[in-house]
């Protein structure tokens, strides 16, 4: 088990926004007020929970965020209802949509997600799988 992922990105008001609607459809919360944003970032987390995590900031490095090439972020969804919620929500506002909800049989024959990519480009996965 992870403790918390963490993404680099650019304009941390736009990004919070977007996350704070795709992720309320994991039950997660932002716990950061974005006028107090420490060296620790923006993060998201289940009520009642302190890990796991999601976090997002500006890298510490003082570098450009980026993305990689190959790396996926995914969200563990309650249903097939919240895959295409998530996914909705993410489309509303500002990812770019690389596959929409459906089975994945490749996968599993019971893998239903979607993929996209948030606005700045990292890729997530939403994903039911009973």
């Amino acid at each position: 088990m992870y403790a918390h992922i963490q993404l680099g990105v650019q304009d941390l008001p736009r990004m919070a926004a977007f996350y704070d609607e795709v992720l309320r459809h994991f039950g997660m919360v932002r716990f950061t007020d974005l006028a107090r944003v420490g060296p620790a970032g923006v993060l998201w987390r289940h009520p009642g929970a302190r890990w796991p995590q999601f976090v997002i900031n500006r890298p510490l490095n003082g570098a450009p965020p980026g993305t990689a090439n190959g790396s996926q972020v995914s969200f563990l969804a309650t249903s097939r209802e919240a895959v295409d919620a998530a996914w909705k929500s993410a489309m509303a506002h500002g990812a770019m949509d690389v596959g929409a909800p459906g089975l994945r049989p490749r996968y599993a024959e019971d893998f239903y997600a979607a993929y996209c990519l948030d606005p700045e480009g990292h890729k997530l996965c939403f994903v039911h799988t009973p």
